[in-house]
């Protein structure tokens, strides 16, 4: 009886698939090799959603009644990324303590006025699958949620509440300032001296001013910032003109709705006064040096400890992502490239780039050299970041000089393009990420009131010729130089002696005669 159906149902197939679809393996059983490029018979016709051409790329803005600005991108999917930036850092503070940028970051999504607690807070997004995040910078605030399409008024519901009636109870702030004395303590011990080496830096470049402000809470002022000291700084700085809630995957009519309903006519816990006191300072870049002796030999112990390493960057004054020679700066940034001596490369990773070639390849001693840029509405500064044994820091300082002197040479057609190619790579690749899509959306509206497109970008790269970067180059060699430096400075060579080597033709440091080693 068994082999009686699965004689009819072979027979079926069959009749419906054709005997060319058919095939019978050694043991007995039929398998139907259905053609992936014909449709199935009897399978109704599929209707796709038609999109105009531009409507897939486009970000649409919106600006409300009191000034905030509604910025949002659609993608297709499940889940949306929501939050609100607001123009507000630790560049800001210079009529207040620095760090309370910080402590505002701490205190993120704690109790407000409609949720008793962060629990609740976690609770109400775990229905949607959301997570939140909040993060602060030199010039931005970043208060984002990931959730589900469908939970998208309790999100914006939920952010409105968070930015606008946080209640900042003193048994918060007491938590937050036990936070903040851990994280500096771990930024001390920590192996990787980036972080610590970014914070010198733009402290020498920008000397008490604006993004040379700490960002990170210094240890004196934790006692002092407190409730009123918060809502004071909250009252001038986060007003809806300087804010943006953006989004990423949903549609924009359904979050101007929503901002609509949460964000317009809110008053916030601070009250409503005017804000009188924002400080509108333009960066003054200074030059300068920060040092910083510490013993490096115990940072990472265990069976394999680094050894004790001296860690110096050296900055010039860039310029900001509103000019034009923006571009430029970010091609030569990604020419230097850089990483570490024991970093996994290969060609398109680094290993083509001049800090690969000229120094980590040529000095074995060398156990890092990576160029960074940052950039601001206002200034920007390109600096590169080197690692050795203390004995070997005069000499260290010595190759960084002479490839900041190298880069206003001419440059080789291959590696101009190469690092014109990776650039547009690391940008799309990067754009593939909704929280990225989100940051771009929410920073570009935020600082420019529109949203240049990443294929815009990518023409504006492709235009980027040699003779632009000896240019820009050449202007940025001009400016005062900006040193950090970490660990056994014995061998440090004195800051007019750097000065010196970044303004002779060759980059060579002065010499140095001694009776006595």
């Amino acid at each position: 009886m068994a082999a009686h159906m699965a004689r009819i149902r072979s027979l079926n197939r069959l009749q419906r698939f054709g005997l060319a679809a058919y095939r019978r393996y050694s043991s007995g059983t039929g398998y139907p090799n259905i053609s992936l490029s014909t449709a199935l018979p009897d399978t109704p016709k599929p209707v796709f959603a038609t999109v105009d051409g531009q409507e897939k790329y486009e970000t649409k803005i919106t600006t409300l009644e009191n000034g905030l600005k509604v910025a949002s991108q659609n993608k297709f999917g499940q889940f949306c990324t929501v939050g609100i930036l607001v123009n507000s850092g630790s560049r800001h503070e210079t009529k207040y303590p620095s760090g309370i940028s910080h402590f505002l970051e701490k205190l993120a999504f704690s109790s407000t006025a409609q949720y008793g607690s962060k629990d609740e807070i976690l609770l109400t997004l775990e229905k949607h699958g959301g997570i939140c995040d909040c993060q602060t910078s030199r010039d931005t605030t970043m208060y984002a949620v990931s959730a589900e399409v469908k939970g998208l008024e309790t999100v914006v519901n939920l952010l409105s509440d968070v930015v606008l009636q946080p209640r900042l109870t003193d048994d918060e702030i007491e938590m937050t300032r036990m936070a903040v004395r851990f994280e500096l303590e771990d930024l001390n011990m920590r192996p990787d001296p980036e972080p610590l080496l970014t914070e010198m830096i733009h402290a020498a470049a920008y000397r008490g001013n604006t993004v040379g402000l700490p960002r990170f809470s210094p240890p004196e002022n934790i006692d002092k910032i407190d409730q009123v000291m918060l809502h004071g700084y909250l009252r001038n700085y986060y007003s809806p003109e300087r804010m943006v809630l953006a989004g990423v995957g949903i549609e924009h009519d359904q979050l101007v709705q929503c901002a609509r309903k949460y964000l317009l006519g809110v008053k916030p816990v601070w009250g409503a006064g005017k804000t009188g006191n924002v400080d509108l300072s333009v960066a003054q870049y200074t030059g300068g040096i920060v040092k910083t002796e510490k013993d490096m030999s115990d940072v990472s112990l265990g069976p394999t400890p680094m050894p004790e390493l001296t860690h110096i960057m050296i900055g010039l004054e860039s310029c900001s992502f509103l000019e034009d020679d923006f571009i430029p700066f970010a091609v030569l940034n990604m020419m230097m490239g850089g990483g570490g001596s024991f970093s996994a490369g290969g060609p398109g990773k680094g290993m083509f780039t001049r800090l690969y070639l000229n120094v980590l390849n040529r000095h074995h001693w060398m156990y890092n050299a990576t160029a960074y840029h940052h950039s601001y509405e206002d200034t920007g500064l390109l600096c590169i970041h080197a690692s050795a044994d203390p004995r070997q820091a005069r000499e260290m300082v010595e190759i960084i000089t002479r490839e900041f002197i190298q880069m206003s040479g001419r440059a080789e057609e291959m590696e101009l393009e190469r690092a014109k190619t990776q650039l547009k790579s690391m940008l799309m690749m990067n754009l593939e990420s909704r929280p990225v899509i989100f940051e771009d959306v929410g920073r570009q509206v935020l600082a420019t009131g529109k949203r240049k497109l990443p294929h815009e970008l990518c023409d504006l790269i492709s235009k980027v010729t040699a003779s632009d970067i000896k240019r820009v180059t050449a202007k940025m060699l001009r400016s005062k130089p900006a040193v950090a430096a970490l660990g056994d400075l014995t061998e440090l060579p004195t800051y007019d002696h750097i000065q010196e080597a970044l303004s002779s033709k060759e980059g060579r440091l002065p010499r140095i005669y001694r009776l006595f080693r």
